[in-house]
C-alpha cells in the first residue's frame, strides 16, 4: 500500500485538490500495478511565512 505525501502551499480550491488527488492516484495505480483503493495520499500545507528559498521567507519575496 503505497503512500505518497505532498507538501505545498495552502490552496482552499476543493476541485483543485480533488482533481490532484485523482490525478496522482491514477499515476500510482498504473505504476505500481495496484488498484487505486490501495493508494494513499497525505496532503501537507504550508503557509509562505513557514518556507523558505534561497535564505528569504515566501512571504518576503512577493
Amino acid at each position: 500500500m503505497p503512500v505518497i505525501t505532498v507538501e505545498g502551499p495552502r490552496t482552499d480550491d476543493l476541485s483543485k485538490k480533488r482533481d490532484f488527488v485523482e490525478k496522482v492516484t491514477e499515476a500510482a495505480s498504473e505504476l505500481y500495478s495496484l488498484p487505486e483503493e490501495s493508494i494513499i495520499i497525505l496532503m501537507k500545507e504550508n503557509r509562505q511565512d513557514n518556507v523558505s528559498v534561497g535564505g528569504k521567507l515566501l512571504t518576503d519575496k512577493k
